[in-house]
């Protein structure tokens, strides 16, 4: 299957790495969040510069385009054309596209 024939655009992708840091006190959350932030940014340079979205957080929108890379104005157009209102745009939302 192509990348483009899904949203998915990694599809190259040999392997795929799933940081996550667990603490049983509360206390310890930034601590373990900026742990986390860290594994992540080292391993970053070696990666194919997106992610599979269900293994996001809140890394922000740009990290959002780079995981649907060349999908993205697809996705985009099809949003625009199936929820132009934007109705659904919880977990790591596209937008929809503006008219040409």
């Amino acid at each position: 299957m192509s990348r483009e024939e899904t949203a998915f655009h990694h599809r190259a992708a040999n392997w795929s790495a799933v940081v996550v840091g667990i603490d049983p006190d509360p206390a310890n959350a930034d601590r373990v969040r900026d742990w986390a932030v860290r594994y992540w940014e080292a391993l970053h340079p070696s990666s194919a510069g997106g992610a599979y979205v269900n293994f996001m957080m809140d890394e922000g929108h740009d990290r959002i385009r780079a995981t649907y890379g060349e999908n993205y104005a697809r996705l985009a157009r099809i949003k625009a054309r199936y929820d132009p209102q934007n109705l659904f745009r919880h977990n790591h939302n596209i937008p929809p596209a503006l008219p040409a």
